[in-house]
């Protein structure tokens, strides 16, 4: 490739590599497999190939201090020292041990330099609690909640942006260092108390940024990338003030450093003359999701700004149409001249799989449509030659680009036309159960009979490497489908035996069958695709592969219609059915962005109905619908929530309607508040609802109680993300809390999320200490 280019970024890559290595080390040193040298030697080569990576591609601004073991925001927490008291640091190195603790917990002795902290391996009932964890934006990426007291102290504990420009400075490439943004950070975390907002802290907070910042200068870093993508949000006066005051002071202490102030995941809408009134030497503006905001932006950007357009799509997987783009670019480019223009990726391709070319399954023309992480990178390159050295430079990629587009435009492959003739018949009716919630509960409390505090779970029990074993073998041929129905089945029949034993008054299966809960769904739906390496970062070494869906959706034939009927033959205890539901199965997707959003919910939502109606007529009784992405899936700005909230508690309520009053809907939501959409929770008129409570105290129950939530609510007592076991006494004050505030005949007793990730020795204490707090709830 010519080096006659614009400058082109990525503005963050992908952490996990392309064979998950850092999954494996992770979980290797936290089984005590591996010890912290060779986690760290993992890292290190992992972030050298990155930078080689990118360098080879042709990304001209290659990002450092964009890896990170866990989360960027813990990692922020850790460099500025915002460690809670608990954690027992007293300052200088933050040990590995503190840091995992932070993100997932700990089992055992809670010394800050005790490694058996990072791995979980103490006695049952102690230990520490993670730091609490959330969506970050509207992404399925997990960050964990930066936690401050009034009067927060803060101080340079990790030199690591510092650390990662050396690595790369040393292998012979000068990065771009990347910061979460101060104000972003603060408006992330959370007040200890409740009774100061953070963003009083960032007066000292700054000095801890000009430290880093200033050493970083020092060695050699000539730019920095400060991400305040709150710049998307609906801001008050007060922070936009603060933003502007913050800059201004880092202007000041940094007079040679020039900023690349990176917004994304939308517009900057009414925080625009904020934007461009801070002192910062360059813009990064999200053209994918926000194309619009273009014109504003060249209109009212000074001259001497360079403006980041961000228009390869960092948040899915669908091929650029380069030539469509460089009609739009050339002109931009001309008005404000090659110096001060940079052509990026919309945001970081964190949230993209890594590299296509490891895809050799896939349907051709399907393959053809996408790109990944290195994919966009090339695509970006091509952007920035064609832009300085003209169309003929590239000639061949455009043409391939132009070709892709086209063919997808006019596949077959796409459009169902029975799929549209359904959704033109669907009618308001539809959406609504035969009569009101409170006659239903009625029904169903007679015809299950189930004791008050009535305990579940969410419906997944531990993948053991024995389950992962017999799945990989049956997907290679070399265990046959009655053999591993049969160990399936004799699984599936032990965890129903082992729930009776303990006293669990509503079952599940325990999903033993199903890889992935929006996969497991998405492999039996007609318009959904699916890839083998193309693992996303969910959280910490959670790892998801996301389906892709590339045309219409529906459901050819029923789904987990004879697991649950053989599962509830085994007992007389009720069974759940467990489905995904239609907003989930849209929001952990890649999404195709050739129809409204809305009508793919749609189409999913009446395939989960033909599901839920054939669930009830085998004579499953209650049906979970889990829903945990509807509050990911909020628009940013408060303005576009009605018709978003009204579309997805529509495609709920249509998938959930089909069934009559006796038979009871639960849905599941975790890790999100839902103060904002209680509202909309409510209109979504679930039976019985389980959410996440156990990290926040049951903190996030106060938007039930304060709406007056009328119908049953599970708040979860266990924290499945974390290796510790809790007490029975533990759940208990948690369930007194939850009766401080609902009425008893509302709750429910079960853990916060599925099972899956845990241990067999973790989940079975635990488990039956929930049963016990339980059944001490109900004296």
């Amino acid at each position: 490739m010519s080096s006659l280019s614009l400058p082109v970024a990525t503005l963050g890559v992908p952490r996990i590599g392309a064979r998950r290595e850092l999954k494996s080390a992770l979980e290797g040193y936290w089984s005590g497999k591996i010890d912290a040298p060779q986690l760290l030697a993992t890292a290190a080569g992992l972030r050298a190939s990155h930078w080689a990576r990118q360098q080879a591609l042709g990304v001209t601004v290659i990002p450092s201090n964009d890896f990170s073991l866990y989360d960027h925001v813990l990692d922020t927490s850790v460099m500025v020292g915002a460690i809670p008291e608990i954690y027992g640091w007293a300052g200088g190195k933050v040990s590995l041990a503190t840091y995992f603790a932070m993100a997932r917990g700990s089992q055992g002795p809670t010394g800050e330099a005790d490694h058996a902290a990072a791995c979980g391996c103490g006695a049952p009932g102690h230990g520490l609690p993670a730091l609490e964890m959330t969506k970050w934006f509207d992404t399925n990426y997990h960050y964990m909640v930066p936690e401050f007291e009034r009067g927060q102290e803060f101080a340079l504990a990790s030199t690591k942006p510092l650390d990662e420009f050396l690595e790369a400075k040393a292998l012979g490439i000068v990065t771009r260092p990347v910061l979460l943004g101060p104000v972003t950070y603060l408006k992330l975390g959370k007040a200890k108390d409740g009774s100061f907002d953070p963003l009083t802290l960032l007066p000292d907070l700054v000095p801890v940024y000009i430290d880093i910042l200033r050493r970083l200068a020092a060695n050699g870093a000539e730019w920095v990338q400060l991400d305040e993508p709150c710049l998307v949000l609906d801001l008050d006066e007060a922070t936009r003030l603060a933003l502007r005051n913050c800059y201004q002071t880092l202007a000041r202490a940094l007079p040679d450093l020039k900023i690349m102030l990176a917004s994304y995941f939308g517009a900057l809408g009414n925080n625009l003359d904020t934007a461009f009134g801070m002192p910062v030497a360059g813009l990064h503006v999200d053209l994918v999701r926000a194309p619009d905001q273009l014109d504003r932006v060249l209109a009212k950007a000074p001259r001497g700004l360079v403006l980041s357009l961000g228009v390869i799509d960092g948040r899915n997987v669908w091929r650029a149409d380069l030539p469509a783009l460089l009609d739009r670019l050339e002109p931009v480019v001309a008005r404000r001249g090659t110096d001060h223009i940079e052509i990026a990726a919309s945001c970081s391709l964190l949230h993209v799989p890594v590299d296509l070319d490891l895809e050799t399954g896939l349907d051709p023309d399907l393959k053809g449509w996408l790109a990944f992480a290195a994919q966009k990178m090339g695509e970006l390159a091509t952007l920035g030659q064609a832009l300085a050295g003209g169309r003929q430079s590239v000639s061949d990629a455009l043409s391939a680009a132009a070709e892709a587009s086209a063919r997808r435009r006019s596949s077959a492959k796409i459009h169902d036309p029975a799929v549209a003739a359904r959704l033109a018949v669907v009618t308001p009716a539809m959406a609504s159960r035969a009569h009101a919630f409170a006659e239903r509960q009625k029904l169903q409390h007679d015809h299950f009979g189930l004791p008050s505090f009535p305990t579940t779970t969410i419906g997944s029990f531990p993948q053991t490497e024995e389950v992962r074993k017999a799945r990989s073998a049956h997907a290679k041929g070399t265990l046959s489908d009655s053999a591993y129905d049969a160990f399936l089945r004799k699984e599936t029949e032990a965890a129903i035996r082992w729930q009776e034993d303990i006293g669990i008054d509503v079952l599940v299966h325990g999903e033993f069958e199903r890889n992935d809960m929006v996969q497991y769904f998405g492999e039996q739906l007609s318009g959904y695709a699916f890839t083998r390496h193309g693992w996303v970062q969910s959280y910490g070494s959670r790892y998801v592969r996301p389906p892709v869906i590339f045309g219409d959706v529906s459901r050819p034939r029923p789904m987990t219609v004879g697991w649950s009927s053989y599962a509830q033959s085994l007992t007389d205890r009720p069974m759940k059915g467990m489905l995904t539901g239609p907003v989930t199965m849209l929001q952990w997707s890649f999404v195709r962005d050739d129809l409204a959003r809305d009508q793919v919910c749609r189409q999913i939502a009446l395939a989960i109905r033909d599901e839920v109606v054939d669930l009830e007529q085998a004579g499953i009784g209650i049906i979970q619908i889990d829903e945990p992405a509807i509050r990911e899936g909020l628009p940013l700005r408060r303005g576009e929530w009605k018709a978003y909230l009204a579309w997805a508690v529509e495609c709920f309520r249509l998938s959930a309607a089909g069934v009559a009053d006796r038979t009871q809907i639960h849905t599941h939501m975790c890790y999100a508040e839902f103060n904002d959409i209680i509202d909309a929770i409510g209109a979504m008129d679930a039976d019985v609802i389980s959410i996440e409570t156990s990290r926040s105290r049951m903190e996030l129950l106060d938007a039930f109680v304060g709406y007056r939530y009328p119908n049953e609510i599970g708040p979860g007592v266990y924290d499945i993300h974390s290796p510790r076991i809790p007490a029975v006494a533990e759940m208990t004050e948690l369930l007194d809390k939850a009766r401080q505030h609902l009425a008893p005949g509302q709750i429910w007793v079960n853990p916060d999320c599925g099972l899956k990730t845990r241990k067999w020795d973790e989940v079975r204490p635990a488990l039956e200490n929930m049963v016990a707090a339980a059944r001490q709830a109900r004296l």
